[in-house]
């Protein structure tokens, strides 16, 4: 185990170099019981039995784990994975006993980092994991990067946030609008995951307080109505201003002023995009997935045109 060194800013790595090993560290590697392993504290990525852990399973099963985990002792005994959470549950599929790694001597924000930044390029991550780890991570570089002569908290909440970006490709605006997203009861959060809620409408409600948010859910269920973006705004601006009520989410949401829109579409037109199989959910859940893309991407070249805030 390399000597414990006092703790430093942290270096913002691409992954190449991130998983790329020493010798002295390709020597390191040692292998450790799976039961030994046990999950990073509040890790925000999910570990899913699905046909992806299959196939990363009889990969191992063939050809063994090749790229070790990063872990660091725990102080109670046993070791904390870092990174190579999937690895493990794979490992524990394959029906393997051990597991291969490297043991690191990290402080928390520096192993933060690491176990973001080896996720956070996966393909299919909710829309909750991103904001999460983002939360994370955001946190780690503000504690690591923590500045004296800064005369404003959101001087120092940019650099963290323009920090993050620049090792994701999100701009800095979208970084903080992942973060907020945290603030969204989990209800909310779901709905935003499985796309019920469109990401920019999500963030508009995140700034409601969590019993404004509590009454907001019973309107939706009892009117069995998502808001639209208009309405979000005028939502936030309302709980700003005056604090939002459930009278006051009533008239927002009724209100003859809110724009409505609905668009029907004719079947015989939409039916030939998709195949004959698909139900009317499969239809709109498609649909709503490239909506929420084509969002984003004019978020992006707003932002671009903008410049960042």
């Amino acid at each position: 185990m390399a000597v414990k060194k006092k703790a430093t800013a942290i270096p913002l790595k691409p992954l190449d170099e991130l998983f790329g090993y020493s010798d002295e560290e390709q020597k390191g590697i040692r292998e450790v019981f799976l039961d030994s392993l046990y999950p990073f504290p509040n890790h925000p990525f999910k570990v899913l039995d699905d046909e992806k852990m299959e196939e990363l399973a009889e990969s191992i099963k063939q050809h063994g784990v090749l790229v070790p985990g990063i872990v660091r002792l725990k102080p109670s005994g046993g070791y904390e994975l870092v990174s190579g959470h999937r690895r493990k549950r794979a490992c524990e599929i394959a029906g393997l006993k051990h597991m291969p790694v490297i043991v690191r001597d990290l402080t928390d924000d520096e192993s933060t980092v690491i176990m973001v930044d080896s996720n956070i390029q996966r393909e299919e991550l909710l829309v909750s994991e991103k904001a999460f780890a983002y939360k994370m991570k955001y946190d780690a570089l503000k504690r690591q990067g923590k500045r004296t002569d800064l005369t404003s908290c959101q001087v120092g909440k940019k650099l963290a946030a323009e920090d993050l970006g620049s090792s994701t490709g999100d701009s800095t605006r979208q970084v903080l609008r992942y973060i907020h997203l945290t603030e969204l009861l989990p209800k909310l959060l779901e709905m935003t995951d499985s796309k019920k809620l469109p990401f920019h409408t999500a963030v508009e409600l995140s700034y409601l307080k969590e019993e404004e948010q509590d009454n907001l859910l019973q309107y939706m269920d009892n009117h069995e109505m998502v808001p639209s973006m208009k309405q979000a705004q005028e939502l936030k601006k309302c709980a700003k201003e005056k604090g939002l009520t459930y009278p006051e989410i009533d008239r927002i949401c009724c209100s003859d002023n809110t724009e409505r829109l609905q668009v029907k579409l004719p079947e015989k037109k939409l039916r030939q995009y998709f195949p004959e199989k698909y139900t009317k959910k499969q239809i709109e859940d498609v649909i709503f997935t490239l909506l929420n893309d084509w969002a984003r991407s004019r978020e992006v070249e707003d932002d671009d045109n903008r410049g960042c805030v």
